[in-house]
């Protein structure tokens, strides 16, 4: 008597949502076997898409540095307005003019602590300049310049030379140390004041000099080749003192 053969697939244990040819239902297990796509795929999509998007972005910015060099490095003036406030006229004769050297050694004491404690900010400061020495002409009075025509003689009566100016040399001016001790505060009008003091000792040692004696020779031969050219035969030529104020030096001495 023969037994029956047991279906392996009977009663779902094997092949499970597998699709049996001829079978109602088969098309929707293996529908529902592949499900909807996970969202895991989907936000490793993004995140290739961004990172091409930054790659492209980059690259731009990219050729944009390499097309546009950078400025070259250094200090930036920006253009301001110019303003001219004055213009006033000049009759000066220049005649001679001083180069001077100097070195500043400048410092501010600062005490801390009620006393207790000493602090300085110091600087040195090498400085380059020049003064202009010359006769201011304007000074000239009525009289002061007179024409015999008879001998042809000139006379002239001159102001004593002075110094117009005194400048610095910025090419040749710089700060050569500048120390601010730990305590000390830094004084931000340090340097403006050592530039002071140098346009002061430049004065100084174009008034101490020879510089106004030769500034006076040189115009002396400037005014009379002038008056020559212009007819005079002869060209006297005498200098005017300087009132001197109490308490002051006399023209052509220094203040030490």
């Amino acid at each position: 008597m023969s037994q029956p053969i047991n279906d392996p697939y009977a009663g779902g244990r094997r092949g499970d949502g597998l699709p049996l040819a001829g079978v109602d239902g088969a098309d929707t297990t293996f529908a529902a076997r592949r499900g909807p796509r996970p969202a895991s795929s989907v936000l490793r999509g993004l995140g290739v898409a961004l990172v091409a998007a930054a790659l492209g972005a980059g690259g731009a910015i990219a050729v944009m540095r390499l097309a546009t060099p950078d400025p070259a490095p250094g200090p930036v003036v920006r253009p301001t307005a110019t303003i001219v406030t004055a213009i006033r006229d000049l009759s000066r004769l220049e005649t001679a003019e001083v180069h001077v050297e100097k070195v500043v050694d400048l410092s501010d004491r600062q005490s801390r602590f009620f006393g207790l404690i000493q602090a300085r900010d110091a600087l040195l400061l090498v400085a380059a300049g020049q003064a202009t020495l010359g006769v201011d002409l304007s000074k000239v009075r009525d009289g002061d310049i007179s024409l015999d025509p008879e001998t042809g003689v000139a006379r002239l009566v001159l102001p004593e030379p002075e110094v117009f100016s005194a400048r610095l040399d910025e090419q040749g001016t710089y700060v050569y140390t500048r120390a601010t001790d730990l305590l000390a505060r830094r004084n931000e009008q340090l340097e403006a004041r050592a530039r002071q003091e140098a346009i002061r000792a430049i004065e100084r040692a174009a008034i101490e000099a020879d510089a106004l004696s030769r500034a006076r020779a040189q115009a002396e031969r400037q005014l009379t080749a002038l008056a020559t050219q212009l007819g005079a035969r002869q060209v006297e030529i005498s200098w005017r003192k300087a009132p001197t104020a109490p308490g002051t030096a006399p023209a052509g001495v220094g203040q030490r």
